[in-house]
């Protein structure tokens, strides 16, 4: 069997600012710190965000590594007042069938330190909603006009560490999130009226805390639980 052939890939210069090592662990302590600081939020306020806010981060999610560069999300921003009612009713009615029938006690038992429940007001409260996609395939017109699907690679994963990217730059802006995931979740596909190649992913509440907000008394793995070095 004869090898493809391929053209040379179009390359273009790195653009990298190198840093002194004292700028360097000045910069990586800041990030720490900042990020060690982050809560997920549930009790938010109504106060307006400027929308600047929203895009920036995006756009900064959207220069996430993703599989053979196919960029395979879609960032949905809602913040119109019935929309987020709809989501919320919906999201309800699944997180309710989930506490009283589907969820193992098991399951249970691990969020009970959280004290989540099927009431969800801050889909309503905060001022956005990002209810980000993966697009599994995507779709480009043949020579007849039909519709072929092209294969993307790594979705989860390409999906998965925007969403990290995100959620990391809504926090340094300033702002709370929360990373919500009412299972399951195409009642999002519905309402938000996306295409067959998009599959909601993950639904994040971007706002401002409550006043005299609240957050369950829990904290993170130490260094040593989570790292391991082989040298």
């Amino acid at each position: 069997m004869t090898a493809l052939a391929f053209p040379p890939p179009k390359l273009t210069p790195l653009r990298f600012a190198p840093l002194d090592s004292v700028e360097q662990i000045r910069r990586s302590e800041g990030f720490r710190d900042s990020l060690r600081s982050r809560r997920t939020v549930r009790d938010f306020s109504p106060k307006p965000v400027a929308f600047e806010l929203i895009e920036n981060a995006i756009r900064a999610a959207a220069s996430s590594p993703s599989g053979a560069n196919q960029q395979p999300w879609r960032f949905v921003v809602v913040s119109n007042p019935e929309i987020k009612r709809e989501i919320r009713r919906a999201a309800e009615e699944e997180e309710r069938a989930f506490y009283e029938h589907r969820a193992p006690d098991e399951w249970l038992e691990a969020l009970a330190p959280l004290g989540t429940d099927p009431n969800k007001p801050f889909l309503e409260i905060a001022p956005y909603l990002i209810v980000v996609f993966r697009i599994d395939y995507g779709i480009r017109t043949g020579a007849q006009g039909e519709e072929i699907k092209t294969k993307n690679y790594y979705v989860q994963e390409s999906v998965g560490i925007a969403c990290g990217l995100l959620i990391a730059a809504l926090h340094l802006a300033g702002l709370a999130t929360l990373t919500h995931t009412p299972s399951p979740m195409g009642f999002l596909s519905q309402i938000l009226r996306r295409p067959t190649n998009e599959r909601p992913f993950l639904l994040i509440p971007v706002g401002y805390p409550a006043e005299g907000a609240m957050v369950p008394d829990i904290g993170k793995k130490g260094l040593q639980d989570v790292m391991e070095v082989i040298s």
